[in-house]
């Protein structure tokens, strides 16, 4: 099996566009939380999110082509772009074959969705844009990036709730190292801030409804969390083939050497008790990884300030560690960026690419109160200037869908 290396990186997120605003805020530990600006959300009991505020797709797109993607898909097409660019890569014709892309979404399209609905019942079905599918369906965000870069190998998505990126990035990793690609644009992307959505995550009781203090909201493995905070955005890697990127003098973030994937087998929405599935998921990607779990350093957690999530992560994180679980350090940033779904993976991953690359642990803010239960190092409110080896990164989703990510430092 071939090696697998990060070389670029890009995010957009509630913290910013681009990875050094991002990584600024995430080890300052600043909150991208806030009032919700989209729509009217006076009538329901979440009025907060994680609204990325200083996106201008003109920056990214051709403003004719603007009207062709929903929000996600320019998110994704301008992360990608971020990647692409940071890596130096260069797709020509004689290698475009040998580069794919991979990169979902949780919900895909549904600001566009809700809005031609309306547009519908009110003007009929000829007031519908011509571009109306291919704007909300999942897999135009891979289609969109291989299309602008002209990458002709695989190109697809995942949709796997809230572990697509992560899962997405890991199965990119296998088509690398098995010789289907030499490079692959990897990650999630979602935008989903809509009278639907927060609506709908509401009636399920998921959101926190902490109003008055948006930028505590979020608040993982705190006694006292609510909830998660919806918010949006894109994270992507470009992923290469080692000896490709060794020969070509590339700057290399990191080598992904592990990836694990499982199902709870359980409950629609609820993880499985003490975490079983999410464990069975970790012990994977240390075994594919070769690793013993004292090896790792730093765990980004999935962390998505909700009763049960918290819980058994924790819970598995100390059925895999053991005795170790009391000296792992572990973060959640969507403490800061609130939870973005299908991009939280991607997102989340940078993350951990950075924190190998640059030896800084970024923080679980609003970690105020310790709960009982959750009773680990989760490096509470300020970042930590710790050089660590081995790193992971979770992502749980809905359907009871668990994938985990090892990074290793070159």
């Amino acid at each position: 099996m071939r090696r697998v290396v990060v070389t670029g990186l890009g995010v957009v997120s509630a913290l910013g566009t681009g990875v050094e605003k991002n990584w600024t805020a995430v080890t300052s530990g600043q909150s991208g939380i806030g009032p919700i600006t989209r729509f009217d959300a006076s009538d329901l009991a979440t009025r907060i999110a994680g609204e990325v505020k200083d996106f201008n797709p003109e920056d990214f797109i051709d403003k004719k082509e603007i009207k062709k993607m929903d929000l996600f898909i320019q998110y994704g097409l301008a992360a990608a772009t971020m990647a692409y660019e940071d890596s130096g890569y260069e797709i020509t014709p004689d290698n475009a074959e040998m580069v794919g892309v991979l990169v979902g979404s949780g919900l895909g399209g549904l600001p566009a969705i809700e809005h031609y609905h309306q547009v519908m019942l009110e003007r009929g079905y000829k007031k519908i844009s011509p571009f109306f599918i291919p704007v909300v369906i999942i897999n135009l965000v891979a289609g969109q990036i291989s299309i602008r870069f002209g990458a002709k190998g695989p190109n697809l998505s995942s949709v796997s709730a809230c572990a697509t990126g992560t899962h997405s990035i890991g199965d990119a990793y296998h088509m690398i190292a098995r010789g289907d690609a030499d490079v692959m644009f990897a990650g999630g992307t979602e935008a989903t801030i809509t009278p639907l959505a927060i609506g709908g995550f509401n009636v399920m009781k998921a959101l926190s409804t902490r109003n008055d203090d948006p930028q505590a909201a979020s608040r993982p493995f705190d006694k006292n969390r609510d909830g998660f905070v919806m918010s949006e955005g894109a994270g992507v890697m470009l992923l290469e083939e080692y000896e490709s990127a060794r020969q070509r003098g590339a700057k290399i973030y990191c080598e992904l050497v592990g990836y694990g994937l499982s199902s709870d087998a359980h409950h629609l929405t609820q993880p499985s008790p003490g975490g079983e599935g999410a464990a069975r998921c970790i012990k994977m990607a240390l075994r594919n990884a070769g690793l013993h779990p004292e090896q790792i350093g730093y765990i980004n957690a999935h962390g998505t300030s909700t009763y049960f999530n918290d819980l058994y992560e924790t819970m598995a994180i100390k059925s895999v560690f053991g005795s170790y679980a009391d000296k792992v350090m572990i973060s959640s940033t969507k403490s800061m960026t609130g939870h973005s779904l299908g991009a939280a993976g991607g997102m989340e991953a940078v993350y951990t690419a950075l924190a190998l690359d640059r030896g800084v642990l970024p923080p679980t803010i609003n970690y105020q109160e310790p709960d009982p239960e959750c009773d680990l190092d989760y490096i509470p409110n300020t970042a930590r200037e710790i050089s660590c080896q081995v790193a992971i990164s979770n992502s749980f989703g809905f359907g009871g869908t668990n994938a985990t990510l090892a990074f290793k430092k070159i």
